[in-house]
């Protein structure tokens, strides 16, 4: 009689489910996992040595570039760990426009997680739905750096600009007549807060939608449902954070047990899953989403009222005024120093962590006195994650791999750097 012997199949990284890069190697019995290799590397791209050679503002815009569907909570760690070293405190305004576009960066990557979450599995129009969605954030993304994508546009010290007080507008084509245009301006008519606030008005039935399609078809929950599974002694062992973490039934989360910027003024609430399978870190996302949406709203009532500076007044540290470095011989020489040279800071070392929608993304930075970091590593949250997939994986048929995948939420570029 033949020996049955295991074999090993790639999946990915060209397979659709394997979100970019993932190569994995499967040790099958049958359909049946017996081990899961992940290879990575196929999308390294030496940020953290491409840091140490650039000033620490030019450096900023490779953040956006590794996570890039939640490019604005990069930045945030990384001027975080800057702002220690260099011992300034930030406007009081700057942090609660850092806290609202935070969570709009939270809502964008949790969305994107839905629809390709929902892609793989079968779910077509959820990935419809929630980009629908995401193109009016993207418009905000827009609004305040000029860029869709990536944005730039935390600074060292605050934020590049203040909110402004109008929305760019569509203009009437072949295609979309006067009539049809005024109905898309309709609500681009205010301010950017103005736009902002009809977005949270109208994004919980939009959540309704979701849940409606998903939590309970029993399709979906044949595909999730105690898939996955991680117990929290596991979790923590294995260095989960975020979503994969409070999935499982441990109620950590950065903004309530470390505060930073403004979050300990915020009234939220941190949702934890149970069974720590692929169906509870869907529900604790969708539940975010809400909460998310709750602090924008609370952001935007305290901006509304309080006006104010939106970067420390060091010009040592940030630019001055563009009206006023055109008038003044100081203001241009601060100019020309800071965007040609950069600034120093002072010796010494700094980690700093925010609760990024994969989990914790954190930056630890050392300096020598220098204007580019002498260290700079970073930490992906998804890294931690993605060791997990073997021992989740087992015992589970082909098609489980890709609802788990799904549910883990990762991107490489923060994973491979």
């Amino acid at each position: 009689m033949a020996e049955i012997r295991n074999y090993t199949m790639n999946f990915g990284p060209q397979h659709p489910a394997a979100h970019g890069v993932l190569r994995l190697v499967l040790e099958l019995d049958g359909e049946v996992v017996v081990r899961a290799d992940p290879h990575i590397g196929m999308l390294h791209r030496a940020t953290e040595k491409l840091a140490e050679n650039k000033t620490y503002v030019q450096a900023l815009p490779y953040m956006d570039r590794m996570d890039y569907f939640s490019v604005m909570a990069n930045e945030h760690a990384y001027c975080l760990a800057i702002e220690r070293l260099l011992g300034i405190q930030v406007p009081e305004r700057a942090q609660y426009i850092r806290v609202m576009f935070d969570e709009i960066t939270r809502i964008l990557s949790h969305l994107l997680f839905l629809g390709a979450h929902g892609l793989d599995i079968g779910a077509m129009t959820m990935f419809l739905y929630c980009f629908r969605e995401r193109e009016d954030l993207f418009d905000v993304y827009e609004a305040v750096s000029g860029a869709r994508v990536h944005a730039a546009y935390y600074r060292p010290g605050g934020v590049y600009r203040d909110l402004p007080d109008v929305m760019p507008q569509y203009a009437a084509t072949k295609i979309h007549g006067a009539k049809a245009v005024a109905k898309l301006n309709d609500n681009r008519s205010g301010s950017l807060l103005d736009f902002i606030e009809d977005f949270t008005e109208r994004f919980p039935s939009c959540v309704d939608d979701y849940e409606t399609l998903l939590t309970d078809n029993r399709i979906w929950k044949q595909r999730t449902v105690g898939i996955g599974v991680i117990a929290p002694e596991r979790a923590v062992a294995l260095g989960f954070t975020g979503v994969m973490l409070r999935g499982a039934g441990v109620a950590w989360d950065l903004r309530k047990k470390q505060p930073y910027e403004v979050y300990d003024r915020m009234d939220f609430d941190i949702p934890v899953g149970v069974n720590g399978d692929c169906y509870d870190r869907y529900l604790v996302r969708v539940e975010e989403l809400r909460q998310s949406n709750r602090i924008i709203r609370q952001c935007i009532q305290w901006l509304r009222a309080n006006p104010g500076p939106v970067i420390v007044d060091n010009h040592k540290v940030a630019p001055p005024a563009r009206a006023d470095m055109k008038g003044g011989m100081e203001e241009l020489i601060h100019h020309f120093k800071l965007f040609t040279e950069g600034f120093c800071v002072p010796a010494g070392e700094a980690y700093a962590a925010v609760e990024h929608p994969k989990g914790e993304f954190g930056i630890y930075l050392v300096s020598d006195g220098a204007n580019k970091p002498y260290r700079l590593k970073v930490r992906g949250a998804g890294f931690a994650h993605l060791q997990g997939l073997d021992e989740m994986a087992r015992g589970h048929m082909i098609a489980d791999v890709v609802a788990i995948i799904g549910s883990l939420d990762f991107v490489f570029g923060e994973i491979d750097r």
